[in-house]
């Protein structure tokens, strides 16, 4: 077991592990550390803790010191550096012609690199511009390509849902994301209605489809037979949350009326009623019942 400290460089960025070299290091503290980057100012968000060597990316590097006063101050002057660098590219960017789009400007700690990040549909050819921006801050230039997700997460913003985006708050990183946990979640499968400020399927269905997966082992499948106090019926509908379902049940009067139970008031039987059974047309003339007046609550 080693232990290490977890540093974040940005709000909600990734955590990285480094070496407290013995120095008396608690969470919310800042320090100065060495990366493959260079020097930089980071905050500890995880105190010290021991963990595996599994759990270490070689070579684990030590942290230099408690950020101090002074460090602070650098790291101010160095955003505010930042943004006046923001300014000078975006014209470079202009007066190249190029079709691309600045999203941040960041400094190292050392001032011995300042870093670009842009999008672009495709391939740019920006040495020159790396020459100009080389000449005016007479220090290296490092121009980074990044994906929609990384510049929604820079960007940050307001979701479909009304809050901050999770990538911009709290998401230290990007999980793979499928439509089939869009699906398990019994959501609309309209682009527009599952999709981030990224264009790409929304995070949350991600961290939420653990618990789906659970509640959904517990629902029986569309078109089960099962034996409510109505009588015997077949299950039309599911809601996975309330871990209720709507059960279309034959009357004494040889009428159907649909009814919602919860599952532990009724008995699902193993049989599957024929009409469902690989039957997609049926299946899908279940979506319908989705207005009927007979919701679960």
């Amino acid at each position: 077991m080693t232990t290490v400290v977890g540093v974040r460089f940005k709000k909600a960025g990734k955590i990285y592990y480094f070496d407290p070299d013995g120095m008396d290091i608690a969470e919310g503290n800042s320090v100065i550390v060495e990366t493959a980057r260079g020097v930089e100012f980071g905050y500890v968000v995880v105190g010290p803790k021991e963990v595996s060597e599994e759990e270490i990316v070689p070579p684990l590097k030590k942290v230099i010191r408690v950020a101090s006063k002074e460090d602070h101050e650098i790291h101010e002057r160095n955003k505010q550096k930042a943004v006046d660098a923001f300014h000078i590219c975006e014209k470079k960017i202009a007066e190249h012609g190029l079709d691309m789009r600045l999203i941040d400007v960041e400094y190292t700690f050392d001032n011995n690199k300042v870093i670009f990040y842009f999008t672009a549909d495709g391939r740019v050819d920006f040495r020159e511009l790396v020459k100009d921006l080389a000449a005016i801050f007479k220090t290296r230039i490092e121009l980074r390509q990044i994906g929609v997700r990384d510049e929604a997460k820079m960007i940050g913003g307001l979701g479909p849902c009304g809050r901050l985006t999770c990538c911009s708050t709290f998401l230290g990183e990007f999980d793979p994301v499928s439509i089939k946990m869009a699906k398990d979640q019994s959501l609309s499968l309209n682009p527009s209605k599952i999709s981030g400020l990224c264009g790409r399927l929304m995070c949350c269905l991600k961290y939420e489809n653990e618990m789906y997966e659970k509640l959904l082992e517990k629902l029986p499948p569309i078109g089960a037979i099962a034996i409510t106090p109505k009588g015997k019926g077949i299950i039309v509908e599911t809601h996975t949350l309330l871990e209720m379902v709507k059960v279309k049940v034959k009357l004494e009067d040889d009428t159907e009326d649909i009814f919602c139970y919860k599952l532990s008031d009724i008995e699902i039987t193993d049989e599957i009623d024929p009409e469902y059974q690989n039957n997609p047309e049926v299946l899908n003339e279940v979506d319908v019942l989705e207005g009927d007046e007979k919701d679960c609550e």
